[in-house]
């Protein structure tokens, strides 16, 4: 077996600043209030001078502008088990190791990706575009690859033999989390595993319990060490802060991007796509904004749901600005991965257009973009009708359709007739024709016309009729293309 950890020291300042591109001078305090302390923060405070353990008061007197957010467990806890949910598209096996770790068996799972390099390069882009920064290591037990993580050791070791000779290098102080352990190995001048190796078993769990002497077991893996497994939840929903307030709709697409992301991992978890999702933007004093995204089909393509809301952002006017997103899977069903080939097929060129479709949706609105069928009818303005996007026709019902043109005037318009031949641009040559229709009596709207071909001095194709009523009369009812 291969475990990958992946550490998180940064969690609780990720959680917030990833909404943004730049969040500013951002700081986590232990609690609320002034007498709190500062448990982490960015880049920016830091070089100005901010340092984790000082007080909030101080921390403001040296950045006046410095924004300072409360620690919140259980929002970096829910964010650790989306990260775990994204973690399911190398291996079906994570896990979570509480405060700020993941661990992945990815052993299984390295022939799928193409070997470790790559894998690891996949992994790489996925948590960037979360926006988490990590540390990983690669170990046989899941103890000692979270040791090296912990450590901010980027090993791969995927063989034993190499374990114990890598591990006797890591500081003693990583193998128990409690300060006094870590003091007494102190005092007695361990600063090494492999220092504590080197000791009596007896006498170092007698000076310090034999939970210490268990973790080194199961770090070299001479002792089981079964990890829970995580079960990704039967829904999705997230939620993610804007570390300041958006006050435009287009600004909204980094954050909202971070989302989607976190979705498409949980959809390529589950073998699922969605077909409906719901943006929730939260405002200062004011009623929420939504924004629903209908899909013709199920998709968990990143890219392409974020190309449909972008769209639909360009169309929001914001009530007021806008301090948090959430996002939720409404509608999703089963999704088959499908084959690539070389020369594009039927397949890809359905997906195009569907494609497209959602994308002129996102653009106009839902109402203003349709599909057309046909209806069982012989009158010409009453033979279609609308209907979603993607409902095919049967061949026959398509044949019959589109034998007549697709450019159809709302009513037909009268002709001029000179030497009684109709006009249009120029007298009009009889191409094709008559085709009779006789239909309606049922319903009161009876029609009784001749239908032609027709073009005119500029060749322009047209559908014309005349009537068989005694007014008579030449009309043009549509254009072929």
């Amino acid at each position: 077996m291969l475990w990958l950890a992946l550490h998180f020291p940064r969690l609780s300042l990720e959680i917030f600043t990833r909404g943004t591109r730049k969040p500013g001078p951002l700081a986590v305090a232990s609690s609320p209030g002034s007498n709190a302390t500062i448990v982490a923060c960015d880049r920016q405070s830091y070089a100005r001078g901010v340092r984790c353990g000082m007080t909030v008061s101080a921390a403001w007197a040296l950045i006046s502008e410095l924004k300072i957010i409360a620690h919140d467990e259980a929002a970096e806890r829910a964010a650790l088990e989306r990260i775990a949910v994204w973690g399911f598209q190398f291996t079906p096996a994570v896990s979570i190791a509480a405060p700020a770790e993941l661990l992945l068996e990815a052993g299984g799972s390295l022939k799928l990706f193409g070997g470790l390099n790559r894998m690891h390069q996949c992994l790489e882009r996925g948590l960037a575009e979360l926006g988490y920064s990590a540390s990983a290591a690669y170990a046989p037990t899941p103890l000692a690859a979270q040791l090296f993580a912990r450590a901010g050791l980027s090993v791969r070791i995927q063989h034993r033999d190499v374990l114990r000779h890598e591990l006797e290098k890591l500081p003693a102080s990583l193998l128990d989390r409690h300060s006094e352990t870590a003091a007494m190995l102190e005092s007695f001048g361990i600063h090494t595993i492999g220092e504590c190796l080197h000791l009596p078993r007896s006498g170092l769990a007698h000076r310090l319990g034999q939970r210490l002497l268990d973790d080194l077991d199961r770090a070299l893996g001479k002792r089981p060490d079964p990890r829970p497994p995580f079960i990704p939840p039967p829904g999705f929903t997230a939620s993610l802060p804007l570390p300041a307030p958006v006050e435009q709709a287009e600004a909204l697409l980094f954050a909202a991007r971070r989302l989607l992301t976190e979705l498409c991992g949980w959809l390529a978890a589950t073998g699922n796509g969605v077909q409906s999702l719901r943006f929730t933007l939260v405002h200062e004093d004011h009623a929420d904004t939504q924004i629903v995204m209908k899909l013709v089909a199920a998709n968990r393509d990143l890219e392409h749901l974020t190309c449909v809301l972008r769209e639909r952002l360009v169309r929001i006017d914001l009530p007021r600005a806008v301090t948090a997103i959430t996002l939720a899977a409404e509608q999703f069903q089963p999704l088959a991965s499908h084959n690539l080939s070389f020369l594009p097929d039927a397949h890809i060129h359905a997906e195009g257009i569907v494609r497209l479709i959602e994308r002129l949706r996102a653009r106009l609105g839902d109402e203003a973009v349709c599909g057309l069928t046909a209806f069982p009818d012989y009158r010409p303005e009453r033979a279609w009708r609308i209907c979603e996007p993607g409902n095919d026709a049967a061949p026959e019902e398509l044949q019959a359709f589109f034998s007549r043109p697709l450019w159809l005037l709302a009513s037909p318009r009268p002709l001029r007739e000179i030497a009684a031949i109709p006009h249009y641009a120029g007298p009009l040559s009889l191409l094709a024709g008559p085709e009779r229709i006789e239909a309606g009596w049922w319903d009161g709207h009876d029609v009784a016309r001749d239908y032609f071909v027709a073009s005119n001095p500029v060749q322009s194709l047209l559908w014309i009729y005349r009537e068989r009523s005694a007014a008579g009369g030449w009309y043009l009812h549509g254009f072929f293309g």
